[in-house]
């Protein structure tokens, strides 16, 4: 699920980063987010699902 979530909030991203400068800041925070999801899923080492 975490997999999952953070995908799409870099897909988002990646969206919003080539296509949208407007809201780039909220873009940039969804990438930060995602990376901090991936961070906790290898740190916690254990299946949240």
């Amino acid at each position: 699920m975490l997999w999952t979530i953070a995908s799409i909030l870099i897909i988002l991203w990646l969206v919003g980063f080539l296509g949208f400068h407007i809201a780039g800041g909220l873009i940039h925070l969804l990438l930060v987010v995602a990376v901090v999801v991936v961070l906790f899923q290898f740190i916690g080492g254990r299946k949240l699902q």
